[in-house]
């Protein structure tokens, strides 16, 4: 497996736990002869450290976060369930950037195509990008979550890097984007013409206030997410200093861990990235603590799935149809009977059928049945039209 040379293990006596019980003790771990000592088949989450911080704007340091995030997460106790979880270690920096992002999508990409999780610690958002490519090898259309204050497009001719990734993957061709989601943008920092744009591709914007206000209200569009990238300038520097961007506004660490745990929860989901994480500015090693929590909650979530998806399984979903606009269109929802959560259904050409098919059936909430039931469209279902066709 030539991808693992592109792998550095883990030092395992640096970080260690004195709890028997601790994720340090329980996970399996790249060997550090360079030799996999566990079969793949046997793993379901795979911890991946990045060390390349190049193109993190205003963010030198970014590339030693893994380890120091590794110390407090090792230490954590995972909860009543059997964890299938493996440490690969670091991605090493390349010679060039593009060595780097070379290698991080060879690694993806045989993760996920292995049916494990990766999950990617350390270095910039723009390595959300190399990550994207692996999809592009696998050849499958995808919905991409930044949970982000901003909006990383940036100039046409600007370099690939964490403030300009977003405006690449958009202009990737071909295209596997399907839908992009921006969670927790803050209004001040966001170009009105910026905010045009996504609403002319019909992409999703929430800003931080609203979310705030009822966090459980962002659930169905993590649940939407095959990848999800995690700025942690989004959380309010009070709660985690250790990113030379974070600023006074932003979600209070607890939230964050919620939203952590939703995308643990996302049976669509197959990657995740905890991208900015500086521990050259890090007060007290505090959000190296954060993040370790945050993918505790990850994994705590994912191993509380469901596995109710309408698409693999009909008979655990209620179906509804709802009639709207004066009875001469109706809307399908199904409602999982294992976890109560809701689906709609939205009709896409079936010229389209392969390409699209893991699109048409969209995660929602119970308001948006509710919104049919008043025969109105729920702005998902006309969104998520507007780009079957």
């Amino acid at each position: 497996m030539e991808w693992l040379d592109f792998l550095e293990p883990v030092n395992s006596l640096a970080f260690g736990t004195d709890k028997q019980s601790g994720l340090g003790n329980q996970l399996l771990k790249y060997s550090e002869a360079g030799t996999l000592n566990f079969e793949l088949k046997d793993v379901q989450i795979a911890i991946v450290g990045i060390e390349d911080d190049r193109a993190a704007v205003n963010n030198e340091g970014a590339s030693k976060g893994a380890n120091v995030v590794r110390k407090y997460l090792y230490d954590l106790c995972p909860g009543n369930y059997t964890i299938k979880i493996a440490d690969f270690g670091n991605i090493k920096r390349g010679f060039e950037i593009n060595d780097t992002y070379f290698a991080v999508t060879e690694v993806a990409y045989n993760l996920i195509k292995n049916n494990i999780l990766p999950v990617f610690i350390g270095g910039g958002q723009d390595l959300t990008y190399a990550i994207y490519k692996a999809y592009e090898k696998i050849g499958h259309t995808i919905n991409l979550t930044a949970i982000d204050p901003n909006f990383d497009i940036g100039e046409v001719e600007s370099e690939l890097n964490s403030r300009t990734y977003l405006g690449k993957i958009i202009m990737q061709q071909p295209n596997y984007l399907f839908n992009f989601s921006n969670i927790g943008y803050q209004t001040y920092f966001v170009e009105q013409r910026i905010l045009e744009l996504m609403n002319k591709l019909y992409f999703d914007t929430y800003r931080l206030g609203e979310i705030r206000a009822n966090i459980e209200s962002i659930e169905p569009i993590i649940r939407n997410s095959d990848v999800i990238s995690f700025d942690l300038s989004s959380i309010r520097y009070s709660d985690a200093p250790g990113c030379k961007n974070a600023t006074p506004n932003g979600f209070y660490g607890e939230e964050a861990c919620q939203l952590a745990w939703y995308a643990g929860m996302n049976d669509k989901l197959s990657s995740i990235g905890f991208f900015e994480y500086n521990p050259t500015v890090d007060k007290r090693e505090v959000t190296a603590h954060l993040v370790a929590q945050m993918i505790w909650c990850f994994i705590d979530g994912f191993y509380s799935r469901k596995n109710d998806q309408p698409l693999l399984d009909t008979t655990s979903f209620i179906k509804y149809r709802v009639p709207i606009l004066n009875a001469k269109h109706e809307i399908s929802f199904f409602k999982s009977t294992k976890s109560d959560r809701w689906w709609m259904q939205v009709p896409y050409p079936t010229d389209k059928k392969l390409k699209y098919e893991r699109h048409h059936l969209v995660p929602c909430s119970y308001n948006d049945y509710l919104i049919a039931c008043n025969e109105e469209m729920p702005d998902r279902w006309w969104q998520t039209y507007q780009k079957l066709f």
